[in-house]
């Protein structure tokens, strides 16, 4: 009688049935086979309960543990920020040892420059020299990973800056509150940055300037019809990031951003590599022309965009290996710039 019990439970264990209905008939099975048919059938049926129960909250107990190591992985961000070292905002110059108008020039000295992300990592800049003239339009050039962008980052304290030093109109710039240095240097990078508010609240979010002044900025970066057309004008909202404008058109209030803040040093991070062709003509013609008087530091996505420069200097692995005009450069069939060229033709 017993065994064909047993071998009735067991036929029933090995068929097709659900997971939680194969559980509580194995535990009838292991429940009979192992104390034959000593234990009580209360036992019994309180093991089959349990068996179904244990179940339900096993997955639970699993499905918890998912999700709070997905939610650990906040605290230990969190946590990795909180042992960050802070950027030094104060500097060791005092502000008012710093002209109002600085920089007045934008002469830019680089000497022995050595760069790198953090202490425990290899420098990406090494020992710079270079020396740009006020009002010079300079081009930055080299492949993926030469350090260009790094350069760009070096001119706004943005990354340790180890040896050497970046001086501008005679003032290192490492010594400068850190405020005071990015308010005076203005850059376009690669992704325009626009904020949530107002057209005029992007070109003037101090509100130093007068309707006539921002007028003119848009009009040099010939956005003046488009915000004309807008309900507000001035006053039109920008969405968050600047949605509601094209990429191109970003750019273009970035430049009259520039403008508006009367830099005399303007830095482009790859600015036209995500705009089309007559909108990039554009720019580099407003360039040209609205900051004829001002230093222009371009990194180029493109090499054919620089080589109007009247100076380029050429990066290759984290050096400066070629520092001359365009046109001497191309002059030299065997010089890195002239490579870059030919490739990208």
């Amino acid at each position: 009688e017993s065994g064909r019990y047993k071998l009735y439970l067991f036929s029933i264990c090995s068929s097709d049935m659900n997971l939680d209905s194969s559980r509580r008939c194995w535990t009838a099975v292991a429940s009979i086979w192992s104390s034959g048919n000593n234990l009580p059938s209360s036992m019994v049926g309180l093991g089959l309960t349990y068996a179904l129960t244990v179940t339900n909250y096993l997955n639970w107990v699993v499905r918890n543990l998912a999700d709070l190591e997905v939610q650990m992985a906040a605290v230990k961000k969190v946590n990795s920020f909180l042992s960050t070292e802070s950027e030094n905002y104060e500097g060791s110059m005092d502000t008012s040892q710093v002209p109002e108008d600085w920089p007045q020039h934008g002469e830019i000295k680089i000497q022995d420059l050595c760069v790198r992300y953090d202490p425990l990592l290899k420098p990406v800049l090494k020992h710079i020299n270079a020396y740009i003239n006020p009002g010079q339009k300079v081009g930055i050039c080299g492949r993926t990973g030469s350090g260009k962008s790094s350069l760009s980052l070096a001119f706004f304290n943005m990354v340790d800056v180890f040896e050497g030093r970046i001086i501008i109109d005679g003032i290192d710039i490492c010594k400068l509150p850190l405020h005071t240095l990015r308010s005076r240097l203005s850059i376009i990078l690669q992704d325009p940055v626009l904020f949530s508010g107002s057209i005029r609240f992007n070109l003037d979010p101090e509100r130093t300037c007068t309707d006539d002044r921002l007028w003119e900025a848009l009009e040099i970066a010939q956005l003046k019809n488009m915000v004309k057309a807008l309900s507000g004008g001035l006053d039109a909202v920008v969405t968050e990031g600047g949605e509601n404008f094209s990429v191109g058109q970003r750019q273009l209030f970035c430049l009259a951003r520039a403008f508006v803040r009367k830099s005399s040093i303007l830095i482009m991070d790859e600015a036209t590599a995500s705009i089309d062709m007559a909108t990039e003509n554009v720019l580099q013609k407003v360039v040209m022309t609205a900051f004829a008087d001002r230093t222009v530091v371009t990194i180029a996505h493109l090499v054919s965009s620089i080589l109007e420069a009247e100076q380029v200097l050429v990066f290759s692995a984290g050096q400066l290996v070629e520092c001359d005009s365009a046109a001497n450069l191309l002059a030299q069939q065997d010089s890195l710039f002239s490579v870059l060229v030919r490739t990208h033709k």
